[in-house]
Order: structure tokens, then sequence, then C-alpha cells
């Protein structure tokens, strides 16, 4: 039976990687249920230092989405609406046509915004641009991140 147990929690871990390009799979909550499946069906303890950097490392994961479109658009000049656009864009493409809604959806709020504050095309469209490469390093961070989490906890419990 616990065989079967190990297959779950390899299921999800899985499934988190999967959640990275597929926004609806909430991929570090998934993760957590990986977790929780080894304490609760496998009767096994992971550390209060495990939970506590575990927590920390969530809250990273979830601030990184929102955070990255922000600091990319503002890095390349981008204006408050941009920023403001980039967030809402990454908030509403997370629901429009995943995975593909994270990328678009920011880039045509921001290009709007920035045209609307009168920058000139090519500034707007590199700006806009910005939105795609936070897609892009946000993913590449987030993937990075889960694979400590999973190493963490394959190190905590064997």
């Amino acid at each position: 039976m616990d065989t079967l147990w190990w297959l779950v929690i390899a299921v999800f871990f899985i499934a988190s990687f999967v959640g990275l390009i597929v926004p609806i799979i909430p991929s570090v909550l998934v993760l957590w249920g990986g977790f929780l499946v080894y304490v609760f069906a496998l009767e096994g303890s992971l550390s209060v230092v495990f939970w506590v950097g575990m927590a920390v490392l969530t809250v990273f994961l979830l601030v990184v989405d929102l955070l990255a479109n922000m600091a990319f658009v503002k890095r390349t000049g981008g204006s408050k609406w941009g920023e403001r656009a980039a967030l809402v864009g990454v908030i509403v493409g997370a629901f429009v046509v995943p995975p593909f809604g994270l990328i678009i959806v920011p880039f045509v709020l921001v290009l709007i915004a920035e045209l609307l504050q009168k920058q000139p095309f090519e500034k707007a469209v590199r700006i806009a641009f910005a939105s795609f490469l936070a897609f892009i390093s946000g993913t590449l961070a987030k993937a990075v991140v889960q694979i400590v989490m999973i190493a963490w906890f394959l190190i905590e419990v064997l």
C-alpha cells in the first residue's frame, strides 16, 4: 500500500510542474498535496523547519507571478498604467485560453496602456514584450523553486 501512496505523491509533484503552463492547476498547492499525503497517508513526519521553509517558498511562488510582470514593465520604462495593466493581464490571462492567455493578455493590455500614455509604438511594443519575458522568467524561477521544494522534501524523508 505504501507504494501506491508514493505513486500518488509522485503524481502530485508532476502535476505541480504541469501547473506552470496550465494555470488552472495551482502548482505550489499541488506540491503541498504531496507533502500532506506523506504526513497523513504514510504517517510520516516532517520537521518544523521544513514546514516553515515550505511556507516561505510558497509565499514567494505566489508573489512571483504578480510582481514579475510589474517589475519587468517598470525596468523597460513602462508607466504606472503599464505596470497595473501587466498585473491585471496576469490575473485575467490565467483564465483566458491557458497557458497562452498568460502571454497574450498581459502583452496586449500593456501595449494598449502604453499607447494610451502616448509612448511611441516601438517603445510600447518593447515594454509589452517585457511582460512576455516576465512570464518566461517567472516560470523558470518557479520551476527551480519547486525543484528545491521537492528535493528538500526527499532529503527530509529519506
